[in-house]
């Protein structure tokens, strides 16, 4: 009788166990995520085109408001020619869903630029499709929308 009682108390405590063991490892691939959006929009914000080549997938497609779908080399001659300046680029309200070697990150999304002598606010909602590629996260996917209004 002493014996199932140990192994009733057992069985709870080490399911408990595994259960922060998993939630501990989840917390950290979310963290280098979250570490990856802010050299993401540090990158944006300082026009470092090589840093974005190599946070983008070769089949790279980004697709945003008021502008037709573009890969990896369109996005990529923008930056390079410096048309456009961030004054802010910040994301709010991140959501990491880890699923392997594919990973989706979404939130909202808080732009000020300026082009040419236009300066525009964006308020976006955004999601990217990260991939594991050769032992390193690439971004394959980015979208965003119009966020509505508060």
């Amino acid at each position: 009788m002493r014996k199932n009682i140990s192994l009733a108390l057992a069985l709870p405590l080490l399911s408990l166990l595994f259960l922060a063991g998993a939630a501990a490892a989840q917390s950290d691939a979310n963290q280098e995520f979250i570490h990856l959006e802010q050299v993401w929009n540090q990158a944006h914000l300082q026009n470092d085109a090589a840093t974005l080549e190599t946070l983008w997938a070769d089949d790279l497609t980004v697709m945003v408001p008021s502008m037709a779908a573009m890969g990896k080399a369109d996005v990529l001659s923008f930056v390079k020619s410096g048309r456009m300046k961030f004054s802010r680029y910040e994301t709010t309200g991140l959501i990491v869903r880890n699923l392997g070697d594919t990973a989706i990150v979404s939130g909202n999304l808080f732009r000020s630029r300026t082009l040419g002598d236009t300066q525009r606010e964006d308020r976006w909602q955004f999601m990217k499709v990260y991939a594991r590629r050769s032992g390193k996260w690439v971004v394959v996917a980015f979208t965003a929308t119009e966020a509505p209004s508060p």
